[in-house]
């Protein structure tokens, strides 16, 4: 049976439109889920609001049984292709892993582009306080997790 296989540059670019387009996808979800209240606001889920390991590893925002459950299956849908494959290599988790730092941060940024409530004009520091640390007009999160993706991404292809 006759196999077809993407060079490296089509994998990545593949792969970069996957991520946006369930990137999108999941945006969506989101906004139909939380509306205009951001970070689960107003979700009947449990929430830990102050722990010293929120700042360190949460950028300081509340942790949520909302957010445990959807980051735990973001993470197990992008590693999906490597058990249904059956393969697994350094490569192969640093695309996993890329991809998923790269998701986060468009599902994120399109969650106010898509969301009546919001918009891309409303996108600003004192409009959204869930997201605390900012530089740069975009929360410190985009930056740090776009640079370790654009590292993986590098490494992996």
């Amino acid at each position: 049976m006759p196999t077809f296989e993407l060079t490296h540059a089509g994998q990545f670019l593949a792969t970069l439109a996957a991520v946006v387009v369930t990137a999108y996808l999941f945006a969506r979800v989101e906004v139909e889920i939380e509306g205009d209240a951001g970070w689960a606001a107003n979700l009947p889920t449990w929430r830990v609001e102050d722990h010293p390991l929120l700042d360190i590893f949460w950028g300081g925002r509340a942790m949520t049984g909302y957010h445990a459950w959807m980051f735990s299956f973001i993470g197990v849908i992008f590693h999906f292709p490597l058990a249904f494959m059956g393969q697994w290599s350094p490569q192969l988790e640093a695309r996993a892993l890329g991809a998923v730092m790269l998701f986060w941060i468009v599902e994120d940024w399109l969650w106010f582009v898509v969301n009546p409530a919001f918009g891309w004009r409303r996108f600003k520091r004192e409009l959204v306080p869930w997201h605390k640390r900012w530089f740069a007009g975009a929360p410190v999160d985009y930056w740090m997790f776009g640079v370790l993706s654009a590292l993986l991404f590098w490494y992996a292809y």
